[in-house]
Formats: C-alpha cells, sequence, structure tokens
C-alpha cells in the first residue's frame, strides 16, 4: 500500500511538472504584434472585393485577343516615348508608370490594357489600375515583345539556363512558413479608402521594384523568398534555395502572416509578370517587396516544359509617329 501511494504521489508530481512546464513554454512565445492602419486597410480591402485573389483574376491577355477586338480596348503604352514613337499599337495612349491613372481617365468605360516591354512593369500598372476603379484592367502578355518578334529581344535576351549550387533541384526543398507581425503601414489618412490612395500613389512613385535572379541567386539567404507555385510545381522543378512557398496568399486566409516583414520579400513565379502584380500588391500593403525579374525563365529556362517565353507566332501591326 505504501508503495502505491508513493508511485501515486510520484505519478502527480510528473503531471504537475508537465503542466507547468507546458504553461511556461506558452508563455514565452512572443504574441504576434499587429498594426491597427494595417489591419484597417487590410479589412477595407477584402470587404470591397480587392483581395489578392481578386487582383489576380482574369488579369493579363494575350496579342492577338487585343488585335482581334482592338476598338474595344484602351490601350496604355508605359515605354520611353521614343520606343512608343517609334512603333505601337494603333490607338495607344503613352503615359509613365506613376502617370496610368492620369491616362486612365480617358478609357471611356472601355477595359484597360497596358502595355510595357515584357508584361512585367505593366503588372504594377494594372494592380494600381484594379486597386482605384478600373477592375477589368490587364497586362498585355509579354508586353510588346508578345505582339511582333521585332520587339522580342528584351526577352529574347534574358531567357537563361543557369548552373547555381543555390537552385535545389526537383523535388525541391521549401521552408516551413511560420508567423509574423504585421509591417508598420506608414499612412496619414484614417479610412481604408483614404490609406488605399495614398498607398497606390507611394506604390507608383517608387517604380517597378525588381531584382534579377542572378542576385538573388548569389545570396539567397539576405531575401525572404516566396516561391509562388503549386506544390507540384517545386516537386517537378525545384525551387531557389531557403524559399518559402506562400500560395494561396490572401487577406481573407490570412496567409500574409507568413510574410517577414523585416526582410526584402522577393517574390518569383513563372515569368515575372505574375511576380510583379504581388510584388505590387504587397507594396501597398507596406511590405518591403522586389519581383524577379523574368521569373524561371531566367534560372531554368531549358528545362521548363510550359510557362515558358515564346516569340510571337505572328507579328501584329504597328503605327510609327516618326518620319
Amino acid at each position: 500500500m505504501k508503495n502505491l501511494r508513493r508511485i501515486s504521489w510520484m505519478l502527480l508530481a510528473v503531471l504537475f511538472l508537465s503542466i507547468a512546464a507546458c504553461k511556461k513554454s506558452t508563455d514565452n512565445v512572443p504574441e504576434r504584434k499587429t498594426d491597427p492602419e494595417f489591419q484597417t486597410l487590410v479589412s477595407y480591402l477584402a470587404s470591397n472585393q480587392m483581395d489578392l485573389s481578386n487582383i489576380l483574376t482574369d488579369w493579363i491577355i494575350p496579342a492577338a485577343s487585343v488585335y482581334k477586338n482592338l476598338s474595344s480596348f484602351y490601350v496604355i503604352d508605359i515605354r520611353n516615348s521614343a520606343d512608343y514613337a517609334a512603333g505601337h499599337i494603333e490607338g495607344a495612349v503613352n503615359s509613365t508608370l506613376g502617370g496610368v491613372l492620369d491616362a486612365a481617365k480617358d478609357a471611356g468605360g472601355k477595359t484597360i490594357v497596358v502595355a510595357c516591354y515584357t508584361g512585367q512593369t505593366a503588372a504594377h500598372a494594372v494592380v494600381a489600375l484594379r486597386l482605384s476603379g478600373y477592375p477589368d484592367a490587364k497586362v498585355l502578355k509579354w508586353g510588346m515583345a508578345g505582339w511582333t518578334s521585332s520587339l522580342a529581344s528584351p526577352w529574347e535576351n534574358n531567357v537563361d539556363t543557369k548552373d547555381s549550387p543555390n537552385w535545389i533541384a526537383a523535388p525541391g526543398s521549401i521552408l516551413e512558413n511560420e508567423e509574423y507581425d504585421d509591417p508598420d503601414l506608414t499612412v496619414t489618412a484614417t479610412d481604408g479608402a483614404g490609406m488605399l490612395s495614398e498607398r497606390v500613389a507611394l506604390m507608383l512613385s517608387q517604380g517597378f521594384k525588381k531584382i534579377s535572379s542572378t542576385d538573388v541567386l548569389a545570396d539567397p539567404g539576405k531575401y525572404f523568398i516566396n516561391n509562388f507555385w503549386d506544390a507540384e510545381n517545386v516537386t517537378e522543378y525545384g525551387n531557389i534555395a531557403n524559399a518559402h512557398r506562400i500560395k494561396p496568399l490572401t487577406l481573407a486566409g490570412e496567409e500574409y502572416k507568413y510574410l517577414n516583414p523585416s526582410k526584402t520579400i522577393v517574390t518569383y513565379c513563372w515569368t515575372g509578370q505574375t511576380s510583379s502584380m504581388v510584388t505590387a500588391y504587397l507594396t501597398v500593403l507596406g511590405y518591403n517587396t522586389k519581383s524577379m525579374l523574368f521569373g524561371v525563365n531566367s534560372i531554368i529556362y531549358d528545362n521548363l516544359h510550359s510557362h515558358k517565353w515564346t516569340p510571337p507566332a505572328n507579328d501584329l501591326p504597328l503605327v510609327s509617329d516618326t518620319k
């Protein structure tokens, strides 16, 4: 009987110590910090159908579809004025990335298509438009390089197959996600609409936020890298070392909690066009972000079975303003 009591007391002591240890472990976990301005903006975007998933719905259009119904579109060409004058889509107006919202005022209800050199800078412009009352705005796929082969050199000169120790071969190795604090959102407005307007203007003023794959591969640990692919794509091709995979990335699902606001967030995709959309959106939210130029077309081009840059099958006409 004494032995039984002794064993019972020992078991109770072990149980007490286990509960105390668990409580101590929980108490030591820092509480995730939220930013009130950030949460106000997030709530406004989510409740007004401007979550990232909405912004990434039907946002890109191939050149042939634009040309087939050219009169239905309002084309804004954000290349430099000399290149625009040398040859542009009939009816297109020339603007800058920073001036795209002013240019959009003359769209007259037509669907806006933004054209640049490669489809990447235009993605920043389309995010600004979709967050500013033009929810149907679209990126011209591949930019003007997809319109005619005479303008394809920006793509042709940047596709590559690199031999880098910082590309993890298939099936890849993705880091586990963990939660981080909200970014500190810098705004003067106190309402969601005002905050959004401020942040869109700031994003446009900062220009296309980009980084080369060469720089990312040289020191991937320097960045918070997000592979914006589905899981099976990583298994098929691999990934950049130290990359996370946060997709879906939505406000409603709160996956933004997995982004580290203390590091530069580099998003990469197949071509750099989707990642530019994501980068622009995250910049609006207050993150320090960059889009990896030309996506994995600049790293594993020869190995890709899809999502691969190809020159246009048919050259479409240009209008020249030069004499």
